[in-house]
């Protein structure tokens, strides 16, 4: 493993940290649960921008990082449910898009490649405003700022959905194209 890929699994040090301060939610707690995740969310940006500038690109890099930013969003939203801060009905949706999308990259009978896929520009967008919405509503702020989470919230979950639906529909019809070329031809004697 090298260094980005380091600093990406060190992202999941601060998620149980970020779980312990939730159960206790003194508003103390919740400001340091805050700066946990928001620290811990900052390495996404710093182990991409290493490995890029340092020519360290890996397949398990481009597999275990979007896995990180998952198990961190997805652990800091439950949290949040168990709080009554969001629906657990939209952290549903977050995740059945996740975990759709995370099958979908790795198994090369979906794709058509065995080589694992990164995230696109939908999906990059969709995890900051995830990230953007976590904090302000983890944060204990005033009502305003919540109303403004919850909103933010919210358009990430659209943005969930249309990010998962632009990533696999590509391959959906490509593979129905398959398919139907695959039973057009005659059969070997």
């Amino acid at each position: 493993m090298n260094l980005p890929t380091w600093i990406t699994v060190s992202r999941l040090l601060g998620l149980p940290l970020i779980l312990y301060l939730l159960t206790i939610p003194t508003e103390t707690n919740r400001w340091f649960a805050v700066g946990i995740f928001v620290l811990a969310a900052s390495t996404d940006w710093l182990d991409g921008y290493l490995a890029r500038k340092l020519n360290l690109v890996t397949e398990l890099g481009k597999f275990l990082d979007p896995l990180v930013d998952k198990l961190l969003t997805i652990g800091a939203l439950i949290a949040l449910v168990e709080l009554n801060l969001v629906p657990a009905w939209g952290v549903c949706l977050i995740l059945a898009r996740e975990l759709t999308i995370a099958g979908w990259r790795v198994n090369p009978n979906l794709t058509g490649s065995t080589k694992i896929s990164g995230a696109n520009l939908w999906g990059k967008a969709k995890t900051v405003v995830q990230i953007i919405a976590i904090s302000i509503i983890m944060a204990p702020l005033s009502e305003n700022w919540a109303t403004i989470g919850f909103g933010l919230f919210w358009i990430s979950v659209g943005l969930t959905l249309i990010s998962g639906w632009i990533y696999i529909a590509p391959n959906i019809f490509s593979s129905k194209e398959k398919s139907i070329s695959d039973e057009s031809r005659p059969e070997a004697e």
